[in-house]
């Protein structure tokens, strides 16, 4: 991973969009945010300094102590090795409190410390010992990972982690593996008895009191501890190595990041990478109940529970997270269980999640959440994670657009026991699974799928639905196969919507091109189908971003006479008996391709792109500078 060019693109991508002070010329108002002071923080600064410019502060929780809302903390470049608590929160979207890197200036965070009394044992291996006091309350070498829909795969695993030049070492199951031989991945072993805390470590061919070796120290790097914090920006950093733990949808979610049940946070143009279980959290806060509600059942108690803590749109969500790179966390890069609805998630570069694949359970994916309420997740790309998006119980009002999946080995998107409405339109589905479908109330319009399409037959576990644009039970179902879909899509290779032709809710499929051995529903009311013709599909990196090339000749999609999808056309999702429309209940018209350009003329063409009947076409569809 070339983490400068990441710092540097994310930053040209920041700082290009910010505006300033923007004048309202009618009655000179100034429409922005309103900062009633800017603290200072800087490695060579003295918390018993005044926090300007000239005279910074040393640490970020000692800012954090002072600031309130209105207030921006401006953060010099660095490496920062502490926790960020925020203390307080802003008032409101015009009066938040803001966290910000300097502008142009790379600020790391940090939840690990350098380990330099490193002595060799044999070989490649070496011993470092610490005193327990080392780490304070918090022990990420003691601390086990554990909890609702885990499964450690029979061998203990610790929230703890060791780093040789930022590339973190895999934790060994028992001490004698790591007095083998080196192999791929270099390993260590950590034990802790009543006074010490030893590691031994794997370090071929290098001394690592030579190098850079960083240990994980704390559970997380910018996490209240406090639920209820609201109007938070986080902006521009780098952030990295937390001992995050297992983050359930029945029990705390604690993140690198995360918002911990609060309102109104923007996480925008972060570096996140390496914690052990997730990155960003926009998850609910924790009970006694806690990793004990391991069921459907117990979910639904779950979801009670929340509604009288304050679970609605009033108190939680409307989260923005946008434009963040994503990166190696081994359990999910955003994960989130109710605290997430009414949130948008745009922009952002999510890859490397879940490859190790030490440890699996039920929580893996580029983005998991449950209950994405009104939830937008639009022009993202998520690649080489386990699954991509994984939309889990009461995905109602939520829109999947315009993102693009590829090298993800379990799916692209997955939506398990949601009832809808839920609107996947326009996005870029190249794995070799695009859509694994357990759920009802679906919508897909303009997408290219080219991986296999799965659809269960039926799930007997009572799942809620809500009403329409809130958080308020309208009752339990169980989840049959059918009410979905499919409008003047692409769809290529392996692709099988037959399954959809013994549905128990009804099935609506138009305007659909079929290549390459894709088959289409029995319901099918228009649509062609060439057997034979497989277009080149080709997905390559340049320096102006990703590019999706795709060879071969559609023009005969003229022919399918694909019409306008509207709020109208798309009809109600059964169940709930809603309506797929915007959140705040305006219509929908998709008028728009994946490149956000419009969609003329009275049938619009099929596929995600506007202008894509020429036979060799070749799109930028990630560029760097996006």
């Amino acid at each position: 991973m070339n983490i400068g060019a990441s710092i540097k693109n994310f930053q040209r991508r920041f700082y290009r969009r910010l505006t300033g002070l923007t004048l309202v010329i009618s009655g000179m108002l100034v429409v922005m945010p309103v900062f009633a002071r800017e603290y200072h923080v800087a490695v060579g600064g003295n918390d018993g300094n005044e926090g300007s410019l000239a005279k910074p502060f040393r640490t970020i929780q000692h800012a954090v102590s002072l600031a309130q809302p209105g207030d921006v903390v401006t953060i010099h470049q660095g490496v920062y090795r502490e926790r960020v608590n925020p203390l307080h929160g802003g008032l409101s979207d015009r009066k938040r409190i803001i966290y910000q890197s300097a502008p142009g200036e790379r600020v790391e965070i940090k939840g690990s410390e350098v380990i330099t009394n490193w002595v060799k044992v044999q070989d490649n291996v070496w011993q470092a010992t610490l005193p327990n006091a080392y780490f304070g309350r918090f022990n990420p070498y003691r601390d086990l990972i554990h909890g609702d829909w885990f499964d450690g795969k029979n061998r203990k695993h610790h929230t703890g982690a060791v780093y040789l030049n930022g590339e973190w070492l895999m934790e060994a199951a028992q001490m004698e593996d790591v007095w083998k031989s080196v192999t791929t991945n270099a390993l260590w072993f950590g034990k802790v008895d009543d006074t010490n805390t030893t590691i031994w470590a794997q370090f071929k061919g290098v001394n690592p009191n030579e190098q850079l070796v960083e240990i994980n120290v704390r559970q997380t790097v910018f996490y209240p501890e406090k639920t209820g914090v609201n109007f938070i920006t986080v902006r521009g950093f780098t952030m990295r190595h937390a001992a995050t733990p297992w983050a359930p949808p029945t029990a705390e979610q604690i993140g690198l990041i995360g918002t911990h049940w609060s309102k109104g946070w923007i996480i925008e143009s972060n570096v996140i990478s390496h914690s052990v279980c997730a990155g960003i959290t926009l998850g609910k806060y924790g009970d006694e109940w806690d990793n004990r509600a391991e069921s459907a059942e117990g979910y639904v108690g779950t979801i009670v529970r929340a509604l009288t803590n304050g679970w609605n749109a009033e108190t939680i969500g409307h989260h923005l997270v946008r434009n963040n790179e994503i990166s190696y966390c081994e359990q999910a890069g955003i994960v989130g269980s109710l605290g997430g609805a009414f949130s948008t998630i745009s922009g952002n570069d999510i890859h490397d999640i879940h490859v190790r694949r030490l440890f699996k359970g039920a929580e893996m994916a580029g983005i998991k959440l449950h209950g994405a309420v009104d939830v937008e997740i639009s022009g993202n790309h998520i690649y080489r994670t386990c699954r991509g998006i994984w939309l889990d119980w009461m995905a109602q009002g939520t829109r999947v657009s315009r993102n693009f999946f590829h090298d993800n080995s379990f799916d692209d998107l997955f939506t398990e026991v949601d009832h809808g409405p839920y609107l996947v339109d326009n996005n870029l589905f190249l794995s070799p699974t695009s859509l694994r479908i357990w759920s009802q109330g679906g919508a897909y319009v303009h997408n290219l799928i080219a991986g296999k399409v799965e659809a269960k037959a039926y799930d007997a576990r009572q799942t809620p639905y809500l009403k329409p644009h809130s958080t308020a039970l309208a009752g339990l179902h169980d989840n049959p196969r059918g009410d979905q879909r499919f409008y003047n899509n692409l769809l290529m290779g392996r692709v099988d919507l037959s399954q959809f032709d013994e549905s128990k809710l009804p099935v609506r499929v138009a305007g659909n091109l079929f290549l390459g051995g894709a088959s289409p529903s029995r319901f099918e009311t228009n649509a062609i189908v060439q057997t034979n013709f497989v277009p080149t599909l080709k997905i390559s990196r340049g320096s102006d971003g990703w590019f999706l090339t795709m060879r071969g000749d559609t023009s005969s999609s003229h022919d399918l006479n694909c019409q306008p999808v509207t709020t109208k056309s798309l009809g109600r999702a059964v169940i709930p008996d809603a309506a797929y429309e915007n959140p705040d209940g305006s219509p929908i018209k998709i008028n728009t391709d994946y490149q956000n350009k419009i969609r003329k003329g009275k049938t619009p063409s099929v596929g995600p792109f506007a202008d894509a009947s020429e036979p060799n076409l070749s799109i930028n569809v990630w560029p760097e500078t996006k």
